[in-house]
């Protein structure tokens, strides 16, 4: 028999993750990120290396390239990054 897949859905929260998921039922994974995982820089530190020599990168928004803003994983969410990266490997669809 074939291995049934199934969908990931990432809300922000545990309580919305169980509320949803008791919604979806057994064909969905509903995870919680629980909180923002990226964030513009809070520190010089947090900067990566390659954007560094960018005068905007402080300021973590390039005003001359239609203000993209420079995202970067919170330290203390690289974890929690991780783990959805793996439930994404086990999921054929990201909703």
């Amino acid at each position: 028999m074939a291995k049934r897949l199934k969908k990931l859905v990432i809300v922000e929260s545990p309580a919305k993750a169980r509320k949803i998921g008791g919604y979806l039922g057994d064909d969905y994974i509903v995870e919680a990120s629980i909180g923002h995982i990226r964030d513009l820089p809070q520190r010089a530190a947090d900067i990566p290396k390659e954007y560094k020599k960018f005068p905007w990168s402080r300021e973590g928004v390039d005003i001359e390239n239609d203000f993209a803003p420079l995202y970067v994983i919170s330290p203390d969410k690289k974890q929690k990054v991780q783990e959805l990266k793996d439930l994404l490997k086990e999921s054929d669809e990201l909703i």
